[in-house]
């Protein structure tokens, strides 16, 4: 049994863009971990059909929804300790509002 090597990468594409534009795919390549080059590629490739995943995008992923779970947890947690904080936030307020206008003025705050 042989195996087949992969093909050589030694074809190159020359393409025109503004200087803005390659500076900011470059900046996102970095962002996404990937070299100009493997972005390029992998676009290539999928056009084509020959879709080759790398696995970095089911990885960013999956850290998107933990970050939102934990995310929901905290909040859940957290949310029920910030309602019960709401009287004793107004109370205060009543007490630098002296005037009970609905406004702490500056000479009220100084107070």
């Amino acid at each position: 049994m042989t195996r087949q090597k992969a093909p050589k990468k030694s074809e190159t594409i020359e393409v025109r863009v503004p200087y803005g534009a390659k500076t900011a795919f470059a900046e996102r390549c970095r962002e996404n971990g990937q070299t100009v080059s493997e972005a390029v590629r992998a676009f290539m490739e999928r056009e084509i059909g020959g879709e080759r995943r790398s696995g970095r995008g089911r990885t960013r992923l999956w850290h998107a929804v933990a970050a939102l779970a934990a995310g929901l947890a905290l909040g859940s947690i957290a949310a029920p300790s910030l309602a019960q904080s709401a009287p004793a936030s107004r109370a205060a307020f009543e007490r630098l509002d002296r005037n009970h206008d609905g406004v702490v003025s500056y000479d009220e705050f100084r107070r």
